[in-house]
């Protein structure tokens, strides 16, 4: 299911959860909903058990809360740490420090967004790749920088982008 931020997510309740997700989402609330503001601890520990939280799973927490579902969505709009959709196997991060950003951050992100066919924060349709932005890896020195996954890529130009992608296909 896709994010609509405009979608009424009213209209959510009745999908249906996996096991995973529910068990996931059970276990959480079972030793946090009496917590006063358990809103972010239980939508925090939910994700990384989940690693997001779908439409559907904010019903769920909402009810089992007992707070309004547009709070839920509030909270996960507010705060760019949550994630409304899985992130990809791989997950792309292009450096915007400031020697990246100097050095040509901007134009890798314009190839790689080209080259994968979504933009920024989104995920390709065949689940493999995620493309994000982070602010410094501390490789400044070679910079521009690509961390995919946890693998550092070094003085990046656009003309490397597809290569850099064959080794995680």
């Amino acid at each position: 299911m896709s994010v609509n931020p405009n979608m009424d997510l009213t209209t959510v309740v009745d999908v249906t959860l996996t096991p995973e997700e529910k068990s996931a989402m059970d276990e959480v609330l079972s030793a946090n909903r009496d917590r006063p503001g358990a809103t972010m601890l239980v939508l925090t520990l939910v994700q990384e058990k989940v690693g997001y939280i779908s439409p559907p799973m904010q019903a769920y927490i909402a009810k089992a809360l007992g707070v309004p579902l547009s709070h839920i969505y509030g909270v996960l709009t507010f705060y760019s740490s949550f994630r409304m959709v899985p992130l990809g196997r791989h997950k792309i991060s292009i450096c915007l420090g400031t020697a990246c950003y100097v050095r040509g951050g901007p134009m890798l992100i314009e190839k790689y967004q080209q080259v994968l066919g979504v933009k920024m924060g989104e995920t390709t349709e065949d689940n493999r790749f995620t493309l994000e932005i982070c602010r410094c890896v501390g490789a400044c020195s070679q910079a521009p920088v690509v961390m995919i996954d946890e693998d550092i890529l070094g003085r990046v130009s656009p003309a490397d982008v597809s290569k850099s992608l064959r080794k995680y296909e």
